[in-house]
This record gives structure tokens, sequence and C-alpha cells, in this order.
């Protein structure tokens, strides 16, 4: 297959595909953000629509393993008017789990929602009126809602191009299960949070699995009885916002942690699954001639996971100390369970009898259809709480947009509540209301 297709779903023939000439605010993205405007919008009586290239959520329905699990507890799950109802809060839930609330909510919403819409161009008119060339025509709108994400084109290096042809290469979008590979050992490129589970996932099917590891960190599942997760929203984490975070903006780069909450959660300590049989190497650098070539940080990369491991529980034992708790559990350091004899700078692909080649290094993101000032140097859009520069124009879903949970079901939902209230008071603007009007 090419590495390089898009991993887009064909939508199904019988979506009617019509936009309307003009509407007060159009919403791109019919995933939970897209959704969760449209919820606000909806009981605040703005009109709007919400257009969609695919097909609601079908990034859940579509892009995800088979066993993929949530990595929160089922607490975090808040979207609006719609938090988790099941009888499990703190376990995790599973893929048909989490499309089954998602699509519950889809039905409470009940947005104006137009799928198999792709928006190929949004730009600013000279009337200040925005437009949008889609594929199913022109749409003008008053204020814009960009809430197509921040993870729109996977990542495939073009040293891919120069793997064997017999090879099978997937994103790891595509990746579904273990017995959909052909026989033979797995090469899996990248330990983030989709890298290290799907590592996972093949070394619990008896595969043999290759890691090329990067530089994400992880964290503890469990933590002195509690998951880690609990013990970070007590302190507040969740509710940090960017500005006071000691990052700043940067925070937005930052690798998501590896961890898991599949089997009722765990933590995933590549050191153990090396001691399993699992093969680990730095940072993939090249492919030349059917060999893989690393760079000899494997160590350093372990190393610097555990040491953020280890700093976060120490986080948590400096709050149990300041509250004086009494915990189920003493405080603990993770000692290392293994260490690599050496650092491999290379691999024979055929000689290890690797089939398959799964790319996890993620995803960039696509603004290029955007004919807005409002763009960074790096393509990223500015905005201060998904409000722009240029007025009318707003963005949603991306990671720490404004907290933590921004980009995630515990937190889309209050940023949703607040540009809804940003874009109801430029309405009112719009439409000559009085200065104060505009105090939300």
């Amino acid at each position: 297959m090419n590495p390089h297709a898009p991993v887009r779903p064909a939508v199904p023939a019988s979506v009617p595909a019509s936009v309307p000439a003009h509407v007060p605010v159009l919403v791109i993205g019919g995933g939970q953000a897209g959704l969760s405007v449209s919820h606000y919008l909806g009981h605040a009586g703005i009109g709007h629509v919400v257009l969609e290239r695919e097909t609601a959520l079908h990034a859940w329905r579509d892009q995800r393993w088979d066993h993929f699990t949530l990595v929160t507890p089922n607490w975090q799950c808040a979207l609006p008017g719609h938090p988790y109802d099941g009888d499990d809060p703190h376990g995790f839930m599973n893929r048909g789990e989490i499309l089954d609330y998602l699509e519950r909510f889809a039905a409470r919403v009940r947005a104006p929602l137009r799928e198999g819409v792709a928006v190929e161009r949004l730009y600013l008119r000279d009337d200040g009126r925005f437009e949008a060339v889609t594929s199913a025509g022109r749409c003008t709108a008053d204020q814009v809602v960009v809430a197509s994400g921040g993870y729109q084109q996977p990542v495939v290096p073009r040293c891919a191009e120069r793997l064997p042809a017999g090879l099978v290469q997937l994103h790891s979008a595509q990746y579904r299960n273990a017995a959909a590979l052909p026989p033979g050992a797995v090469m899996v490129v990248g330990s983030g949070q989709s890298g290290a589970q799907i590592a996972e996932d093949l070394h619990l099917a008896g595969r043999q699995v290759h890691l090329a590891t990067g530089d994400a960190p992880r964290c503890a599942r469990f933590y002195r009885g509690r998951d880690v997760v609990d013990w970070l929203a007590d302190m507040g984490y969740y509710d940090l916002p960017v500005h006071e975070h000691p990052l700043r903006e940067g925070v937005r780069d930052n690798t998501n942690h590896y961890v898991t909450g599949r089997d009722g959660g765990r933590d995933i300590d590549l050191r153990r699954f090396a001691l399993e049989g699992m093969r680990l190497y730095g940072q993939m650098l090249d492919v030349r001639d059917g060999t893989m070539r690393f760079a000899p940080n494997l160590g350093a990369h372990l190393d610097a996971a555990d040491a953020t491991y280890n700093r976060i529980n120490a986080s948590i034992d400096e709050w149990i100390a300041k509250l004086g708790l009494v915990t189920a559990e003493p405080a603990s350091t993770y000692q290392p369970l293994w260490t690599p004899p050496e650092e491999a700078a290379s691999l024979d692909l055929a000689g290890a009898g690797i089939t398959s080649v799964i790319w996890c290094i993620g995803y960039r993101a696509d603004y290029g259809w955007i004919d807005a000032p409002v763009f960074n140097g790096r393509g990223y859009p500015a905005h201060v709480r998904g409000v722009t520069p240029q007025p009318g124009l707003y963005f949603i879903g991306l990671p720490w947009l404004h907290t933590w949970g921004s980009g995630r079901f515990s937190g889309v939902g209050r940023d949703a509540e607040y540009l809804s209230a940003r874009i109801g008071a430029r309405l009112a603007q719009l439409a000559g209301a009085a200065p104060e009007a505009l105090a939300g």
C-alpha cells in the first residue's frame, strides 16, 4: 500500500451534500469539539451549521485499533450535557463503549450537520463575511469555528519510500489488530502514546516486536492507592490555564505520556517488555538497502521517561505531605528493571524477519485551506483561548487550547461554552447592539 495515501474512509453515497447560502455561524468539523460548540449555540438559539468532511465522529470509528481504550478514567468524560453515565467511573472505556458514548452525545445534540462536505478554502471577503468554498458549493458566514483539530495529516517519513516493496506499511491510524498483519516480526516506529500501546498490543498477541523509541515521557497508572489522574485532578493540574503553565504556550509541543487503560489500567514499562523479548532501539534515522538505522539514544530515552515518571510521583508525595493525608501505599521510586547492554546502530529488516512496519510518529496540522492572517511562522493559529486576532474566527479542540483537557472529553465542553458566549456577543455587535452586550 502507499504509506503516503491520506487516511480517509469513503463517505456513504446516501449522505446528502448541501450547504446553505449563508449562515450566522459556520462550524467546520463534526467531532466532539464541533458538536460541543453546536450544543451551546443551539441552546442559545444561534443559527449555525456543522460541516464534516467524512461522517460525524469518524476518527473514533475508523482510526482506532480494536483494543483501543481511553487512557484517562471514565469520570473525566464530561461532554456538555452528557457526563459519563456508566457504572465504572474509575475504569477506562474501550473502543465500542467510547463510540456508544459519543453516538448518544451526537443524538442528544442533534446538530444541524452536513456530512460528506469538505471545506476546500475559507477566506474573508471584502464585505467582512467569511466565505467557505466546499465540495457542495459556497457558503458565507458571519463567524467561523474551526473544529477540525490538529491531527489532519498522518506523518510518514520520506525514507518509507526506500523500504523493500514486500513490506506492509501502516500508519497508526490504519492499524486494527495483530491478526490483520502478515506473519512475521513487526517494526513499530515511535514510542508515544499510540506507539507504546500498539507495541503492547502486538506483544500481547505473541508477535515479535521491534520498537524504535522516541523521547515521549511516561507516567504511572496508579500510585499510592489511586489513579495518578485522580491525584493530579485534586492538585488542580487539569484546571491550570496555559498562560499559567511554566512552559506557557511551549507546553503545546509536549508529547503525551504513555500509559494504558487496558485491562483495568496499568503502566507501560518498555524495560519490562525488553525483558520479555521485545527488541528496543533508539530513534530511527534512516532506511537504506533494507537496513534501518538508529541513533544511539535508547538509554537516554528510557532514562528520561523514567525521570518524568518519578517526578510526577514525587509531586504527588509533596501534595500528600502538605495535606497530611494517609494513603494505602507508601511513597516509592521506580528503579530500572533492565538497561540496554548496547545500542544497536542498525537492523537488517529481512534478516530480523520483519514483514510489517507501523509508523507511530503522529500527525501534522494542515491549515493551508484557511486564508486568514492568524498563523505564526510554524503554521499554528495564534489565539487566546481559541479566539484569534481575526474577529469572528475561532479554533477549538487543539491541545492546550486553554487547559490540559482542551483537546479531550474533559475540557472541550468548557472551551465550547466560552467560545459560544463570545460568538453570541459578536453577533449582538454585528446586529448593532449596545457595547455592554459584549461583556460575555
